[in-house]
């Protein structure tokens, strides 16, 4: 594969090591970031090494060019990672909390030789209180990781320890920030908000392990700050008269601090309401704070040339989504993957609705069943059950593979569910390791019923879920609209142009080719005209164009893999999205029956 690298990794082992505060929606006035310079050590054995193999920057995989390792771990092997922590001055009443981005895929953890806590899942954060097993001086942490990434059941996403095609290079280890913070005794551990956009006032539920009385103060525009009086554990309801709602066009977040007689933490909120309405002419749309709204959409699939799942920095993340912003997109389809929380920070801030996929899993999928003969089938109309009799076929017949994925089903929504961005969960695409969809979209209702659930996205349709979800590659479009619930083409395009020196493979994956960028975007304007604006027009309500970014074979992205190079005129594909958006709002100005001149 040939190296490539973005701007964004200039110069990186001369700056601080992605030290943004990692939790933006529950901020303390201090932390220490743990990114930067660790040992590591690959072991065939379970058991701590003696000696160290090298140094790796975390939080960067060893399989990436950043991390500087550039070692594959196989499912026989050990990963183990080790450093001091600084001395760390305790008071009586103060806890040490140890906390991981992400660790891929199962992790161990030990300080000063004792085991302080374990977690399985290579995409969920995790939180460890490491006071007991500190003493006074420095400390050492070490972590083990295994990882078996496609081998098993577990969740993985496009990882692949043979990667291919639409399937990437496989990561492991420590691959977010690692962090920690000294926090009282009895301190805040969780900030719930539930936004109730019909009646004008928003509900606010702070956790701590016993219930104290608490401040809660809220910054509104042009308005001195105003503060509520409550109880942790308990839901506070505060009205909010004219309030100021947030959409892309205007991203408006409160700002708000929580205090405790102990604690202090700030976040955020934000006022806005996504569902599924009748329009005018009959169709179930897409509304947004109760007006139709057209979600033009891309998909993510939020990887890095020289440093895989975890971006290079901060700003590398928000670039992709300003980027998208420009080209005239609304809508991320976060494919396969949970971001750190910077990123949802970033749309939140920004304006960029998310479409969230669970991660999928499963043994090994059959891609003849899955994706060729599923493409024909759905075509047919032809139902599939997901049920129990079927599971072979959809790679599910391991009942500790169901558990876990419902577990982190759950730890997704309560992870993420504060975000004002994520407008949609995706449990399921394309049928890698899909059952029980139903149940899967039920659970989300019980968790998150102020969400849209496109419980199947691109086939094996269960009937469930608010979003007839399509995918369209070959033959041709279906647009049947639906009574109960809207219509959204969940991917389509696909196309591909290899740009030299800016592609990471000399072999070449999508769905059309084109051999230079002016040929690609007429191909583009041409399907968005001819196919996709009828459709719309018809009852499509949301468009998601893959992709955002060349990834490996794949270089059917918007952008290079590099992020250097637009492979798309940015002015055709701006005034497209406008027409898209058009159709669906009825803008007055514009005619109904062509695309607006270039």
């Amino acid at each position: 594969m040939r190296p490539l690298q973005t701007d964004f990794s200039d110069n990186i082992q001369s700056a601080p090591i992605l030290p943004e505060y990692p939790r933006p929606t529950m901020v303390r006035d201090s932390y220490l970031n743990l990114n930067g310079l660790w040992e590591y050590a690959v072991c065939r054995e379970d058991t701590a090494p003696r000696q160290y193999d090298g140094q790796i920057l975390v939080p960067f995989s060893p399989e990436c060019a950043l991390s500087g390792v550039r070692h594959t771990l196989t499912p026989d092997e050990t990963l183990w990672y080790r450093r001091m922590l600084p001395p760390i001055c305790l008071s009586g009443h103060e806890r040490l909390l140890l906390h991981f981005g992400a660790a891929d895929q199962t992790a161990q953890v030990f300080v000063n030789r004792y085991s302080a806590g374990a977690h399985t899942g290579g995409y969920l954060p995790f939180t460890l209180d490491i006071t007991d097993f500190m003493h006074v001086g420095e400390n050492e942490l070490t972590v083990r990781i295994k990882d078996v990434t496609d081998a098993s059941w577990h969740s993985r996403g496009k990882q692949s320890l043979h990667p291919r095609g639409m399937f990437y290079t496989a990561q492991s280890g420590l691959w977010q920030t690692v962090w920690a913070e000294v926090v009282p005794d009895n301190h805040i551990t969780q900030i719930e908000y539930f936004p109730d956009y019909d009646h004008s006032r928003i509900g606010i539920r702070a956790h701590t392990r016993q219930s104290v009385k608490m401040t809660c103060t809220i910054a509104q525009p042009n308005k001195q700050p105003h503060s509520f009086l409550g109880m942790t554990g308990e839901t506070l309801w505060i009205a909010l008269p004219n309030f100021r709602s947030w959409s892309p066009e205007d991203p408006y977040l409160y700002p708000v601090a929580i205090q405790t007689e102990t604690d202090r933490v700030t976040g955020y909120f934000a006022m806005r309401k996504c569902d599924i309405q009748t329009d005018h002419a009959g169709i179930r749309r897409f509304f947004l704070n109760g007006k139709p709204y057209f979600q033009a959409g891309v998909l993510d699939q939020g990887y890095w040339p020289e440093s895989l799942y975890t971006a290079p920095s901060d700003a590398a993340l928000a670039a992709d989504i300003s980027r998208m912003k420009d080209l005239g997109f609304n809508m991320l389809r976060k494919h396969a993957k949970i971001e750190p929380e910077r990123f949802y920070y970033h749309c939140d801030r920004l304006g960029m609705l998310v479409w969230q996929d669970m991660v999928n899993g499963g043994s090994p999928y059959k891609h003849w069943f899955v994706t060729y003969l599923a493409t024909l089938l759905n075509w047919c109309h032809i139902p599939y059950h997901d049920g129990k009799a079927h599971r072979k076929l959809l790679s599910r017949t391991d009942l500790e593979g169901h558990t876990e994925f419902l577990q982190e089903l759950e730890e997704t929504v309560l992870f993420l569910r504060n975000h004002p961005c994520i407008v949609a969960w995706v449990p399921f695409n394309e049928g890698w390791g899909q059952f029980d969809a139903l149940k899967a979209a039920d659970r989300i209702r019980e968790l998150d019923p102020s969400r849209l659930i496109d419980h199947a996205s691109g086939w094996f349709d269960q009937k469930g879920g608010d979003i007839a979800s399509l995918h369209y590659y070959f033959l041709t479009l279906p647009c049947r609209p639906e009574q109960k619930r809207a219509l959204a083409l969940t991917e389509f395009g696909g196309y591909s142009c290899q740009i030299p020196n800016h592609s990471a493979c000399d072999k070449i994956y999508g769905y059309k080719t084109f051999q230079t960028t002016e040929a690609l975007t007429r191909g583009y304007a041409k399907l968005i005209e001819k196919t996709i604006l009828p459709a719309v027009r018809k009852g499509i309500g949301a468009t998601v164009y893959t992709q955002l970014s060349d990834v490996e074979e794949e270089t059917n992205g918007i952008y290079t893999y590099d992020r250097k190079i637009c492979k798309l005129d940015a002015q055709t594909v701006r005034r497209l999205n406008q027409a898209l958006k058009d159709a669906v709002t009825h803008n007055p100005n514009m005619p109904k029956s062509r695309i607006p001149p270039a």
